[in-house]
């Protein structure tokens, strides 16, 4: 029996390989990290300028997609690099090499730009590279094996390096698997420094969660249009109070603007209950004599979380969004934030 078979035997048995106190399984885990660091570390050290730099020149003046593909473990870390290219503005998307050779190669057009992970270069991809290559695809091949099988398929061959995996055994993929992702990150985020993918686009992206909510800006959510009620100086209050009803969505607030449609000042909700309660005459009096004059506003590019914060610090729940010349573009309602999910804990 060999030494693999003995441990695996050793395994089966029930046996406990590693002691179960703290400091035994605190090292275990830092091993592990230990060498799937030494693996990045390998992966960087093969990194071969040509190679890579052409694998990098062929996804950014691809005209078609990109295709990642990988058996087992590697397929499933290809899928997460699929999914960063995607996310930071790349098409792309997932092919099964197995599912390929039985019908899914129809989704491959030759524009496309092949991105294969596999350890060995000997996986079910030796039979799907070259197929590839003959609809003219442009493949790049991640492998532990650059004189394989499949490299000879590639044209850019991207070495992840030679490393023990850190599994006890041997030979569950980690260490390998740690560099794939690696240099598939180098890959896809190098794409997108050279795209030059802006704070905008990256939101567009990702629309959903603490993310997507970080990076919206105030344009995306604020009131417009007959949403956003707002007055001359010269209006009376009645009539404030009409056109603050007249809004088809529930408005707490009107904004105050010159001839120019410049904002200059804020009626709310609050400042009726006031005039009510001093038991005077209010219908004709000018907005202009009781509106908030040079209230607190925010542009058209600012993000929501800042425009949340001055809410906050103020106590205000409607803030007008202004453009560059200082007019009247809408009207964030705290209650539209809260709907949307938004907190005062989303921070970057």
């Amino acid at each position: 029996m060999d030494s693999t078979e003995a441990r695996s035997s050793t395994v089966q048995s029930g046996q406990v390989g590693l002691p179960h106190d703290s400091e035994a399984i605190l090292a275990r885990g830092r091993a592990v990290l230990e060498a799937e660091a030494a693996a990045v570390g390998a992966a960087q050290s093969c990194l071969s300028g040509d190679a890579f730099v052409g694998a990098v020149r062929a996804i950014l003046h691809g005209r078609g997609r990109v295709c990642v593909t990988g058996v087992g473990k590697a397929g499933l870390i290809g899928n997460k690099i699929q999914a960063t290219f995607a996310s930071t503005g790349t098409l792309s998307y997932s092919l099964h090499p197995v599912e390929a050779l039985h019908g899914d190669f129809g989704m491959v057009h030759p524009d496309d730009v092949l991105v294969a992970l596999s350890k060995s270069g000997s996986s079910e991809l030796v039979e799907l590279l070259p197929r590839l290559k003959t609809v003219g695809c442009v493949v790049i091949l991640l492998t532990a094996r650059p004189d394989s099988a499949a490299a000879k398929h590639a044209d850019f061959v991207l070495d992840i390096g030679q490393t023990p995996e850190a599994c006890p055994l041997g030979l569950a993929p980690s260490s390998s698997t740690a560099a794939m992702l690696a240099v598939g990150d180098a890959l896809a985020l190098t794409v997108m420094e050279l795209k030059a993918v802006k704070p905008e686009q990256y939101a567009s992206y990702h629309p959903g969660g603490a993310l997507g909510r970080y990076l919206t800006l105030t344009r995306d959510v604020m009131r417009t249009a007959s949403d956003c009620p707002k007055v001359q100086q010269d209006a009376t209050l009645s009539a404030c109070h009409q056109i603050i009803l007249s809004a088809p969505r529930r408005a707490g607030a009107a904004c105050v603007v010159d001839p120019d449609d410049r904002l200059v000042g804020i009626i709310t909700h609050g400042d009726f209950f006031r005039l009510f309660d001093s038991a005077k005459p209010i219908g004709g009096t000018l907005v202009s004599d009781v509106m908030t004059k040079s209230p607190k506003r925010v542009g058209l590019d600012a993000k929501v979380t800042a425009a949340l914060r001055l809410m906050q610090q103020y106590a205000i729940d409607e803030l007008p969004v202004v453009d560059g010349d200082g007019r009247l573009a809408g009207l964030i309602d705290i209650q539209d934030l809260v709907t949307r999910g938004f907190t005062v804990c989303d921070e970057p």
